[in-house]
């Protein structure tokens, strides 16, 4: 434990964290490769915080916790903020890439006390491949195969909002509309990240949609897609969406007009996630 985070423990006093940064905490390793995560903790925190965890994009094929993303106005706003890595498909084939992101979700629940978190009020969110992760944290957090793939199984990955920026859903219909990838292509981001062409691979790709695991368990979900997306046309996160509101859950859609897959515009966004972490997250006890 910290020196800091000890002493304030053993005094007493009201203050559960230290503000600040801690960077590239290892929260697992798998073989040759050591995962980590940058936690960020608001200032002046007198009882536990809500948690929102970032998972970047990149094609499952690049990225990192280190690349500039959206969340720094949420730790102004009293959220601790954790990014993480994850094994890249070059590194790992799928589901590598969301059992680490369960993996850290449950490194994260399991030292709640010890960072000031409140383990019961935790979200998600995540761009384009990111997004398509924090879908399946959200809706696979139940899957057994790959929470007993990772440690700290004991502790449930359940999450109490997910917030899907322009995530791919289902692969196969990802050409349905002409775009700037072919995602049928043996070369193609999703047949790097399975192990061959999808269309040769319907169980896979079955496997890494989110809507494979919809529940009446199921959190709240923001899914925002741009109306210009062409990388990832906008009929995954409609396809979602439909998925959940069928299933009976929450589930808020918002085409962005002139968007597209991320770029100019999406920063303005930010405040509409700021609402929804709040009305989920800050103002209700979640379960």
């Amino acid at each position: 434990m910290p020196r800091i985070l000890l002493c304030l423990v053993l005094l007493g006093l009201p203050k559960l964290m230290a503000a600040g940064t801690e960077k590239n905490i290892i929260y697992k390793v798998e073989g040759s490769d050591t995962l980590r995560l940058d936690l960020y903790l608001p200032d002046d925190a007198q009882a536990p915080v809500p948690l929102v965890v970032w998972i970047h994009g990149g094609s499952w094929q690049r990225g990192s916790k280190d690349d500039p993303n959206p969340t720094p106005d949420l730790v102004k706003q009293g959220y601790a903020v954790a990014c993480i890595n994850y094994r890249l498909s070059h590194q790992a084939l799928f589901p590598a890439q969301i059992i680490d992101c369960q993996s850290a979700i449950r490194w994260l629940k399991a030292r709640a006390a010890l960072y000031g978190i409140d383990s019961a009020r935790v979200g998600v969110w995540g761009a384009s491949a990111g997004g398509h992760l924090s879908a399946l944290v959200g809706t696979a957090w139940h899957y057994t195969p790959w929470t007993a793939s990772g440690p700290y199984g004991e502790v449930s990955g359940k999450v109490q909002a997910v917030c899907d920026w322009y995530g791919p859903t289902d692969f196969l219909r990802m050409n349905d509309v002409p775009g700037h990838i072919n995602h049928h292509a043996p070369g193609s981001p999703e047949s790097k990240l399975l192990g061959g062409p999808i269309e040769a691979l319907p169980e896979q790709v079955k496997q890494a949609n989110p809507i494979t695991y919809i529940t009446r368990s199921t959190p709240p979900f923001l899914i925002m897609h741009g109306s210009n997306d062409l990388k990832v046309i906008p009929n995954q996160s409609e396809r979602l969406h439909q998925a959940l509101q069928a299933q009976g859950q929450p589930s808020e859609l918002l085409f962005l007009e002139g968007l597209g897959h991320g770029g100019a515009g999406w920063d303005a966004e930010v405040d509409q996630v700021l609402l929804f972490f709040n009305k989920h997250l800050k103002d209700k006890t979640n379960n």
